[in-house]
């Protein structure tokens, strides 16, 4: 089976079979070199391919003790990896648990959140979570549940109770058609609205992306981001910020809501924790919040795996030792200002944005009143980027590059190369203008 791919795709294409990469580029089995723009799609391979310093890490840690099991079991690569994300985290987040994946620390997570609520006695019968529209959050039950994107909580509900979901901030084509800082505000206002019409004593959490991936890369106003805050503090509501794609150096700081100066209660992460060589997450929370449970009711057999600790060891200290959050930081505005300068004028295009190197190009149809593209657009241009020997992703009515930290400019700029050709080829398809706007 292959997950969010068509049948009927795959059985006339075939599966993508990569049997080999090296630094930002993979080979396919049939010879075919591709350059990955996408960190492997998941936007997890965070250093790219081939790193024998991670490799020689999870051996060495694999040849003293690869698992110790769990609960209260630890080897030193895990306490080492614990120690680490206590010092990177922002606030006062430092009490952390390790799982497998995104999904499972969302679970751990949602759960953390409401045995607080119980052990600390104020609030009980808090178990609502609320979470917004067109979230991604992981495809286990309960974090299926507060996911809204891919059609997959539908096909799988009745899910767990107690979510609802409300509007988070748009970059653009938002549904009231407002401009993006008055939807913020609105989405703001939408947020405590709801928690006083579920009950206060009775939501637990409430739960973001700091910027959300669905449609592609929405980055929020930093007063949003201030303002939910403060809504939480004052109906007494946990906040989980959701880093699972966004930790580790995607936008330019090792965790995307230190650019907005909002501390979490709880935060998650994945992927680039271990720059996708194995399988870990966690959820790190504020030592009030974690000394209050007399018990942690959760437990994941992988937790704290030590072979995947030396690997987010290894990781965490090549990104110190290379600067590589700063260059992500810096190569993400170069993208950024290439990408504008490449695409200027090309009637299809509607906004460049991102934050670091996590970039999205969004589209219209091209026409008066610039309406948003057919979604067919932005999967025709990735298929075209493809046939140039370059991945990227579409998302929605856009297109989403999320390039290794290893990134040259070089390689940048052949991506974006690649991007101007694929979309001036799609817009003439179609019919529509690509100079320069008069």
């Amino acid at each position: 089976m292959f997950p969010l791919a068509m049948v009927e795709d795959v059985r006339r294409d075939g599966p993508t079979i990569y049997v080999r990469g090296e630094g930002v580029r993979l080979t396919e089995a049939s010879g075919r070199c591709i350059l990955d723009m996408m960190s492997s799609h998941t936007r997890a391979n965070s250093l790219g391919y081939g790193n024998r310093e991670i490799a020689q890490a999870v051996y060495d840690q694999m040849i003293a003790v690869h698992y110790v099991g769990t609960v209260d079991n630890f080897a030193p690569a895990t306490v080492q990896l614990a120690c680490k994300l206590a010092e990177l985290a922002p606030g006062r987040l430092s009490r952390s648990m390790f799982v497998s994946g995104g999904s499972e620390a969302v679970e751990a997570a949602i759960k953390l959140a409401k045995q607080y609520h119980i052990h600390r006695g104020t609030k009980p019968r808090a178990y609502k979570i609320i979470s917004r529209w067109n979230a991604y959050h992981g495809s286990t039950m309960g974090a299926v549940g507060v996911t809204d994107w891919h059609d997959m909580r539908h096909i799988s509900e009745p899910g767990v109770p107690g979510v609802s979901f409300v509007p988070g901030p748009m970059c653009f084509h938002n549904p009231l058609g407002m401009e993006e800082d008055e939807y913020a505000d609105y989405c703001a206002r939408y947020l405590e609205l709801q928690i006083q019409h579920e009950g206060p004593d009775m939501v637990a959490a409430v739960l973001v992306e700091p910027i959300m991936q669905g449609g592609g890369v929405h980055v929020p106003p930093r007063r949003y981001l201030e303002r939910v805050r403060e809504i939480c503090d004052s109906y007494d509501v946990l906040l989980i910020i959701d880093e699972v794609i966004t930790g580790f150096g995607r936008t330019g700081a090792w965790f995307a809501i230190e650019h907005f100066g909002v501390e979490p209660d709880i935060m998650t992460m994945a992927k680039a924790l271990t720059a996708g060589y194995v399988p870990m997450g966690a959820v790190i929370t504020r030592p009030q919040i974690a000394d209050s449970l007399p018990i942690f009711r959760h437990v994941h057999t992988f937790s704290g795996h030590a072979s995947a600790a030396a690997a987010a060891n290894a990781n965490i200290a090549i990104c110190e030792r290379d600067g590589l959050i700063e260059q992500a930081r810096r190569n993400g505005a170069y993208l950024q200002d290439a990408l504008k300068a490449a695409l200027e004028g090309i009637a299809i295009v509607g906004q460049v944005r991102g934050l670091g190197l996590w970039q999205a190009v969004d589209f219209t149809d091209g026409k008066t009143g610039g309406a948003p593209a057919p979604v067919e657009v932005p999967v025709e241009i990735v298929r075209r980027v493809r046939e140039l020997g370059v991945l990227v992703m579409p998302q929605g009515t856009a297109i989403e590059l999320a390039p290794p930290l290893i990134a040259t400019r070089t390689d940048l700029d052949e991506a974006v190369e690649a991007i101007a050709r694929a979309v001036t080829e799609v817009a003439r398809d179609r019919g529509i203008r690509v100079g320069r706007t008069v």
